[in-house]
């Protein structure tokens, strides 16, 4: 029988499986899917030759996740970083334009340009203290006090009344509203606006990479280190019973918090089953991929050079539309996240065309279908795309939970994202990955630090177990032995 059983194969349960492999145990992943992945695969959804992202496409983390640096995943992906991470379209404006360049986005914005550099500045360098941060829990020392409370103080006045206080014009206030949107929710609100300075900072320190390929690259990567190291993996195993799994010491698991209550038998006590069953969810997010027969003709030829865009208006009109949405109604000008991951990596479509991923924020369990939305909300941007569309594939938010099941209702982050669900996620303790059971740990985004593809939620459970049920610390997690390039992207 393996020393540790990983039960899923998204981001976060394997960089678990890697981390207990790299301490020297036998490891066996169980994937309910065909394949592993989760919410990082990359598949042709439309028509030969085009590489969608079913999940997250740009990477904010790839390069900043403590777990990806030590893994030194920037030396098993080619990572593509764009110097524009986000640009965000407006109808009587000028595009606000996110440079990595913190001066050069500032310049942009005019009378709002100092403001802007101000509110960023001390955050893009000290990202190192931001990450330390927010990409754990909350209930913990930082490392960099200062640079947390600065964080801390920005994150109360964007997530308040205030957040209009600090500027004069409207793209400034576009801008924020279109990255923390990312989040999911009512504007403004803490949750949102932290998600919002995080990203941001990320885009003018490190970028927003997308990795060549699409994101199956990064587990891959993962993958082939964790056989490498003589893990093992077996896909289409769904776990529903824990009493199924062989007697491992330690087993971890990649699934919602609900999930781990409905399998968890007698494992667990039924007061913390109660617990993980009240755990609230988020609403959801209905996704479009397109195959186009060429670049999309943005208007602001900004907007060609971006692989992220956010569409929806003014800060007052994403606050209408997050509102709605907040309100159990689907949005009828919905903000549109939109990632074009081709305008930099031409390998994921046949030559001269392009792929474009597109999603709006919808009640938890819609079934609406977004394309016509979607596609008119891009219009509005980018006259004539619709003429270019050769084929598309839409997944509603109960059809993405029927993909995975972790999107509970679509819900992309595995529980809702709020300042009580961060600090108690899924329950309140200073070891959250660690759960009455012996030898038991969550493993999934319903534990810190929540949503992303950043492999930490498993990579700190597993730095838990080995230390709770084999007395072995972290190992070293880097290259060591000849570098293997990532294989190119296939099915």
């Amino acid at each position: 029988m393996p020393d540790v059983t990983v039960v899923g194969g998204g981001p976060n349960g394997l960089a678990a499986a890697v981390t207990m492999a790299r301490a020297g145990l036998d490891v066996e992943v169980l994937e309910r899917g065909a394949t592993l992945g989760g919410g990082a695969r990359t598949v042709p959804l439309t028509l030969p030759g085009f590489l969608h992202d079913v999940g997250s496409a740009v990477h904010p983390m790839g390069l900043a996740s403590p777990f990806f640096r030590a893994f030194e995943l920037d030396r098993r992906v080619d990572f593509l970083v764009p110097d524009v991470s986000y640009v965000h379209p407006l109808p009587d404006a000028p595009a606000g334009v996110a440079y990595r360049d913190l001066d050069k986005t500032a310049a942009q914005l005019g009378p709002d340009g100092p403001a802007w550099r101000r509110l960023f500045a001390p955050l893009v360098e000290r990202i190192d203290g931001v990450t330390d941060f927010t990409a754990n829990q909350l209930l913990r020392v930082p490392r960099d006090p200062v640079t947390a409370v600065r964080f801390g103080l920005r994150t109360l006045e964007q997530g308040t009344v205030l957040w209009n206080r600090r500027f004069r014009g409207t793209t400034a206030t576009a801008m924020l509203s279109g990255v923390s949107a990312h989040s999911i929710g009512r504007m403004p609100s803490l949750a949102s606006a932290g998600a919002g300075m995080v990203l941001a900072a990320h885009a003018h320190a490190r970028g927003w990479p997308i990795p060549v390929g699409g994101s199956q690259a990064i587990v891959r990567a993962l993958e082939d280190d964790l056989i490498a190291h003589g893990g093992r993996v077996t896909t289409g195993v769904e776990v529903r019973d824990l009493r199924a799994l062989s007697s491992s010491r330690a087993v971890l698991l990649d699934v919602s918090a609900s999930a781990l209550a409905d399998i968890a038998g007698p494992a667990l006590p039924d007061g913390y089953k109660a617990r993980l069953r009240r755990f609230a969810y988020g609403d959801g997010v209905a996704k479009v991929d397109f195959a186009l027969s060429g670049p999309v003709p943005w208007s602001d030829p900004e907007a060609r050079l971006s692989p992220t865009l956010h569409l929806g208006g003014s800060r007052k009109d994403i606050a209408r539309s997050e509102a709605q949405v907040a309100s159990g109604h689907e949005p009828d000008e919905p903000y549109v996240l939109v990632s074009q991951p081709t305008v930099l990596d031409p390998s994921r479509a046949p030559s001269g065309q392009h792929v474009l991923w597109a999603y709006i924020h919808v009640p938890r369990g819609s079934t609406l279908d977004p394309t016509e939305l979607i596609t008119r909300m891009v219009e509005r941007s980018a006259p004539g795309f619709r003429d270019l569309v050769l084929a598309s594939a839409a997944m509603s938010a109960s059809q993405l939970q029927e993909y995975d099941p972790n999107f509970v209702g679509g819900d992309i982050s595995s529980g809702a994202l709020s300042i009580l669900q961060m600090a108690v996620r899924p329950t309140l303790s200073h070891r959250p990955w660690r759960t009455p059971g012996t030898g038991l740990y969550l493993a999934s985004s319903s534990t810190p630090p929540a949503t992303g593809v950043h492999g930490l939620s498993g990579f700190y459970a597993a730095r838990t177990a080995l230390k709770d049920m084999f007395g072995l610390r972290v190992p070293e997690l880097g290259i060591d032995g000849p570098l293997k390039r990532p294989r190119e992207a296939r099915p």
